[in-house]
């Protein structure tokens, strides 16, 4: 058997499970302040015109520009940011500060380091355009425009907009809820005693702080024994309170892997074993009705396979729009000699070199070194097949994009 055989490649892999993927029951209604990463359920339409009145630019004076003469103008009001202003008197000036309201009857507003004040009024040399220094109404957003669509991740750009348009609470949908579970006789928590033979568990805390980023609600089945009975009362629980089940280990070929055996005698393994470097121990499937993606049991794995596979899928069940953000190409500061069957996700972080941001990657890129991923600050892609020279580019995913 080739190297390959039997492996899904990442592409077809996301093609078919992720249309598995339908977005979660519910909502709920949140304030501003708790609604920070959610998933906007509706659309979010604009009450008023934002700017609600023109409004100026700059601090200097309203003006009407017919009224520009070689004569001064008197000074008739002082307009502060948050005073309706009166009309503006025939003739005369309106002394204005940056986002104050523009009286009626003036149309530009003079920079106040272009005119000169005294007594008599102001002095200028200038003569304008109309609508110069003044911001109109609704130029931002107008009355009755979508300023916000169902899908949309709160981010705190979107949560100021919101709250210039006056609302104070959103409705957002439900937090996904997954169930993790991580297998192993070896694995001990952390603050125990290590007795020979044994490990920390790693994936465990991994996985719980990936889906907290993700907005997620983790039902933590804790450490799971590895026998095929306390995996499947494991998994029958997760099927039961969970939207996703994530497992890490246990769906490789050795004897006291008992996931795959479990998914399969509760639902059924649709996707087993991809062409990903690191990662290609993992299975989809279902528990019932419940979706389960089987991670593999290596840290750094996980993380990878994770980030590649499992949150895009949890970004279709929360019902978000950004599916795939862009991801740039850089130039590689290393090089790849040997081609590989298997798309690898190399542990990466930018650098600087005279003016160009390059790829660096961490020397040891094995699947057990979580360390790497301190290290590094996203993944860069090497395709199948392909030798990699020094300058070659390469897609770069950083952590922060992966996850939305």
């Amino acid at each position: 058997m080739g190297p390959t055989d039997g492996l899904t490649s990442l592409d077809d892999a996301l093609a078919q499970l992720l249309p598995q993927a339908h977005i979660v029951a519910g909502t709920e209604t949140l304030p501003l302040r708790h609604a920070l990463g959610r998933i906007l359920a509706t659309d979010q339409s604009v009450p008023a015109d934002v700017p609600p009145a023109d409004n100026s630019a700059v601090d200097g004076y309203a003006v009407c520009i017919a009224d520009l003469t070689d004569q001064p103008l008197p000074v008739s009001q002082r307009i502060p940011a948050g005073v309706a202003p009166k009309s503006l008197a025939p003739g005369s000036a309106a002394r204005i500060f940056t986002g104050a309201s523009v009286p009626e009857g003036a149309d530009a507003v003079l920079m106040q380091e272009n005119v000169s004040v005294d007594d008599a009024g102001l002095h200028t040399s200038q003569q304008p355009e109309s609508g110069q220094n003044i911001r109109p109404r609704g130029q931002d957003l107008k009355a009755g425009a979508v300023a916000l669509s169902a899908g949309t991740r709160l981010r705190p750009q979107e949560l100021g907009l919101l709250a210039s348009l006056g609302i104070a609470e959103v409705p957002v949908r439900r937090p996904v809820r997954v169930a993790i579970l991580t297998t192993g006789d070896e694995l001990v928590p952390p603050g125990e005693p290590l007795p020979p033979g044994k490990i920390y568990n790693t994936n465990r805390f991994t996985l719980d702080a990936l889906l907290q980023q993700m907005h997620c609600e983790v039902i933590d089945l804790g450490d799971v024994a590895d026998t095929r009975e306390a995996t499947l009362s494991a998994l029958e629980r997760a099927g039961r309170e969970a939207d996703l089940i994530l497992s890490s280990g246990g769906v490789s070929v050795g004897e006291e892997d008992h996931v795959r055996a479990a998914m399969e005698s509760l639902g059924d393994v649709a996707l087993w074993r991809l062409a990903l470097k690191p990662g290609k121990p993992l299975a989809f499937g279902h528990v019932g009705d419940t979706p389960m993606l089987g991670l593999p049991g290596n840290p750094a794995a996980v993380l990878v396979t994770f980030l590649i596979v499992a949150a895009p899928f949890i970004r279709r069940l929360q019902g978000a729009a950004d599916l795939q953000p862009a991801f740039p190409q850089l130039p590689a500061d290393f090089a790849v000699e040997r081609a590989s069957p298997r798309r690898e996700f190399v542990r990466a972080r930018r650098v600087l070199q005279d003016g160009q941001a390059w790829i660096e990657a961490y020397p040891n890129q094995s699947s057990g070194m979580l360390s790497s991923a301190c290290w590094a600050e996203g993944l860069a892609v090497v395709p199948e097949e392909r030798t990699i020279k020094r300058g070659d580019p390469l897609t770069f995913l950083s952590f922060t994009d992966l996850l939305g």
